[in-house]
């Protein structure tokens, strides 16, 4: 997965070599092994990894990700992407995240339990002293985050939490909320239009790209193919978004629904309006990239596009409006549940839904400021905005 380009960035904005160094990797990484002992014949021998990439802005913030193929490597760079993320939407906090080498679906209940309860024994320091804050990720969920609450005893040592035990109205759906605005604002931008009959492809159906789907199909979009890992479907009239959840609960996968089937690869080929990235990192390849045919693509997973795939559809003269600007609602949402914690607030989902509409249309309409003044592409403006954030901090707490 890519990392932001320092050196094609300081062509653009001043970025000190200090800066650059203290960006250019993260200030904390451990790596340690979970030993847990299951049932009476099977032991769990697996790795945890925490990497706090910069912290000048504030805690390290990002999600748990648990999954049996999750490498360090994939946990520093999703560290360093919420560094940029946090950056960019002005919320004070740093880049940070932290994996689990298991894939969680093999656990019962009461091993799931155990295992997050371990975790929280590795990592008891950096949660109780509040330097990483976690969330939920891919293979972490709301349950998972009230079991750390309930082993730290501190509200604010992580969020993502069920709101029955200080959690967020409105933080389920928040990344898939921003998703939905993000596309509203970036088809009225560029393609001069509203949402209204706007078609959308949407490759990814779990958190993000279902609460995106609602959203979008609400707001008048008509959502015309979707997939998961399992399969998908398409409906040039518009798929019925809320059946499709309730089967997608049910079956985990939307494979077998009653609509015509669709394969990943030609989702991604589709002639549509918008295209949605939002599950998996790389999907839009040096291959895959070339057969893109949608007239504007917005990132709701983190790092769907390759370097090699930037270039290609650059040269279409296809906008991609960037993962850390199009999925910062969950990070939004979670600073709020943050605050609230540490103040004894109380904010009702609508409350959430403007904040994260305010954070996310000032930062959209200074990506596209910087767009058009340096002609730059929209990836190349969001870092831009996020680094004077950070060069700021950085000097102004005498790092540089």
């Amino acid at each position: 997965m890519k990392t932001v380009n320092m050196d094609r960035l300081s062509r653009y904005t001043n970025l000190p070599p200090a800066a650059q160094r203290i960006l250019g990797r993260p200030e904390k990484v451990l790596t340690q092994v979970l030993n847990l002992l299951m049932d009476e014949d099977q032991v769990l021998e697996t790795t945890c990894h925490l990497v706090c990439h910069c912290s000048v802005r504030g805690p390290a913030k990002g999600g748990i990700r648990m999954a049996a193929d999750v490498t360090l490597d994939e946990t520093t760079t999703l560290a360093e992407l919420m560094t940029w993320k946090t950056a960019l939407v002005g919320i004070p906090f740093g880049g940070g995240k932290s994996s689990i080498g298991i894939d969680g679906k093999s656990l019962s209940s009461f091993q799931r339990t155990a295992v997050v309860k371990e975790y929280v024994h590795l990592h008891s320091a950096e949660l109780r002293d509040g330097s990483y804050v976690p969330a939920p990720d891919l293979g972490t969920n709301a349950r998972d985050m009230a079991i750390i609450y309930g082993e730290t005893h501190r509200l604010e040592s992580v969020t993502g939490k069920p709101p029955s035990v200080g959690g967020l109205p409105g933080r389920e759906e928040a990344t898939g909320y921003g998703v939905a605005l993000v596309v509203r604002l970036a088809v009225r931008e560029l393609l001069g239009r509203d949402l209204q009959g706007v078609r959308v492809a949407v490759q990814g159906f779990g958190n993000v790209g279902s609460w995106a789907c609602r959203f979008l199909a609400k707001g008048g979009a008509r959502v015309v193919a979707v997939t998961d890992a399992g399969g998908g479907v398409v409906d040039e009239a518009g798929l019925p978004i809320d059946e499709m959840a309730a089967y997608a609960a049910e079956t985990h996968t939307l494979a077998g629904f009653d609509r015509p089937a669709i394969d990943n690869r030609t989702l991604l080929g589709m002639d549509v309006d918008v295209l949605i990235p939002a599950a998996v990192q790389e999907v839009l390849t040096e291959s895959t990239a070339a057969d893109v045919r949608a007239s504007l693509i917005v990132e709701a997973a983190n790092g769907p596009t390759t370097p090699a795939a930037d270039d290609i559809l650059l040269e279409n003269a296809i906008p991609v409006v960037p993962d850390i600007l199009a999925n910062s609602g969950g990070v939004v949402a979670s600073y709020v549940e943050w605050r609230n914690a540490k103040s004894g607030s109380i904010t009702s989902r609508q409350e959430t839904y403007n904040t994260i509409g305010d954070r996310l249309e000032l930062a959209f309409r200074q990506v596209m400021d910087v767009s058009g003044e340096k002609s730059v592409p929209l990836r190349t403006a969001a870092e831009i905005v996020a680094c004077d954030e950070l060069v700021r901090a950085l000097h102004d707490r005498a790092w540089v």
